[in-house]
Formats: structure tokens, sequence, C-alpha cells
């Protein structure tokens, strides 16, 4: 396992990466003005196509734990993370959301009984710093709204990927099943609401089509797969810690795409938050509580080495 780490790390990391381009997708390609049906849509059909897939449904208790689990990573993060990005200016959203693994450290704590070292918290604090760096323009008043959506959608994803890693997997079940259910769950709890909100869905053009299938497919679908595959097999912590390549990916986009220059400083934060995120995935010593996370993650151990024989297959032919 320790062999193929790398590997997992740099395949984790392509989710994030993948969240990066976006702001550029939504920018460019998207109607405008329509978060609760562009979340919806990412987040739906992805979880129908993967359920198709892995042709498996929740049993028992895991009806209660998918849809928790729907609602924090995908029914209320991909809302609040749309409503966070049309409300406040710049890139503020993106810092916020860039304090996830010090909300995942101390949420380690209460759920898993991890005790995060010194060198994690100021990790964490250097990867928000460099953020800022990166994405944080001056700007008038903040929108009180903004502010709020996006501290609740950071903390909702951080305390989906805190329980993703308590609870662990059925036997038998791999990361393509319970992404799915997650995904589906999410998107279900959208849907009403969207259609409430926002009204029927918009008249779609070829560019709209084509963005809401990469979102679907690329973006949510195999990158969802990828992240809920890593947290199965790495700690909570250094899988939140691959967060910042996605602000980061998004700078470079705005950069090479959408001609947006890059200043000395913000080529400094992308260093920063880079060094950070390589540096949360070294391995800390930390002190265990009793036995909650080991029994958890037990389900999890035994499924990892299945995962790459009954899932890689069906999800690369996509």
């Amino acid at each position: 396992m320790a062999a193929n780490r790398p590997a997992l790390i740099a395949l984790t990391a392509l989710a994030p990466i993948s969240w990066g381009s976006t702001y550029a997708v939504t920018t460019e390609f998207l109607p405008a003005d329509r978060p609760l049906f562009t979340a919806l849509t990412r987040a739906l059909p992805a979880g129908l196509l993967l359920l198709a897939l892995a042709r498996v449904l929740p049993r028992g208790v895991w009806w209660g734990k998918a849809l928790a689990l729907g609602a924090l990573n995908i029914g209320a993060f991909f809302p609040l993370l749309f409503l966070s990005a049309y409300r406040l200016p710049g890139g503020m959203a993106a810092v916020v959301g860039s304090i996830g693994p010090l909300f995942v450290a101390g949420l380690s704590v209460l759920l898993l009984g991890d005790r995060p070292t010194l060198r994690t918290l100021l990790t964490g604090v250097a990867a928000a710093l460099g953020v800022s760096l990166v994405v944080l323009k001056a700007a008038g008043a903040l929108d009180l709204v903004g502010v709020l959506a996006a501290l609740a959608s950071t903390a909702s994803m951080s305390t989906g990927t805190v329980l993703t890693k308590r609870w662990g997997r059925p036997d038998g079940v791999g990361p393509l099943a319970l992404t799915a259910w997650q995904l589906t769950a999410g998107g279900l709890l959208i849907a009403p609401v969207a259609l409430l909100v926002e009204g029927a869905p918009p008249a779609l053009d070829a560019r709209a089509v084509g963005g809401y299938l990469y979102l679907a497919l690329a973006n949510t679908a195999v990158a969802y797969w990828l992240w809920f595959r890593g947290i199965g097999r790495l700690t909570a912590t250094q899988v939140t810690f691959l967060g910042p390549l996605s602000p980061l990916t998004a700078a470079v986009i705005g950069w090479a795409a959408l001609g947006q220059a890059l200043t000395p400083v913000q080529l400094a934060g992308m260093a920063l938050a880079f060094g950070a995120t390589v540096f949360g995935q070294l391995k800390s010593r930390t002190t265990k509580g009793a036995a909650p996370s080991a029994v958890s993650f037990s389900s999890t151990e035994r499924n990892a080495r299945k995962d790459s024989i009954d899932v890689t297959v069906p999800v690369l032919r996509r």
C-alpha cells in the first residue's frame, strides 16, 4: 500500500484540480444566475449514471447514512457554494473554502479521535494564506449572506468528509456505489428547491449542453468517485489538504485561457499554497482516541484492495 500511496494521492488530487475548472466553465458556457439548476445538473445525472454502473443500493442503516452524506457533501454543499460565489467579490468564496483543513482538523478530534499536530494546524493556516494571496482582490463591503453561505458550505463539506471517513463503507461495497448514493441523494434534495426557487429549466444551446455534460461527467461523476475513493484510503486531513489545488487550478486556467494576469504576489501565494498541499500529504504522528476510528475504518480497509478490480474498469470505460 505504501508503494502505491503517491499514485493514490495523485489520483485523488485530480478531483480538486477538476473542480478548479468549474468557474471558467460556468462563466463561459452556462446560463447566468441559475446556481440551483447548475447544482442539480451536476449532481443528479452523475449520481444516476454511477448508480446504474454500480447496481448496488444501500441496506439497513446505510439508507440514513447515505442520505446524511448526500445532504452534507452534495445537497447542501453545491447550492451554498454557488450562492456564495454569486454574492461574494472576487475569490472570497475560495478563501473561506480554503480553511477546510482547519475545519476537518477540529472535527477529526470530535468524530475520529485524532489530535492534530501543531504542524497540521500551521500547514492549514499556510494553505489558507496562500490561497488568499492568489484569489483575494480589493473589494467593497462583503455580503453577509455570501460570507455565511461560504462558511456553511465549507463546514458542510468538511463534516461530510470526516463522517465519510468515520463510517467507512458496508462490506462488499466499493467507492463507486458510495459516490452514486451521495450524488443521487444530494441531487434529489436539490431538485424541489431548484424548481421552487428558479422555476422551469432554462433554454440551452449547444455550448450550455456541452458545459453541463462536462460538469456532470468529468467534474462530478469521475471527480467525486476519485475523491471518496481517496477518503477511504488516506486520512481525512490528507484529503482535505488537496482542496487548495482547486483555486490554484482556477487561477492557472484564468491566466492561460481567459487572459487574466498573475502578479508576483499571486505567484508567491501559489507557491505557498502548493507547498502546504504537498506538506499536508506527509505523514505525521497523531494521537488516536480509543476506538471509534479504528472500528469504523475496518470495513474500508477490508475493501481497499477490491476497489481497483471491482470499480476502476467500469468507470474508465466511460
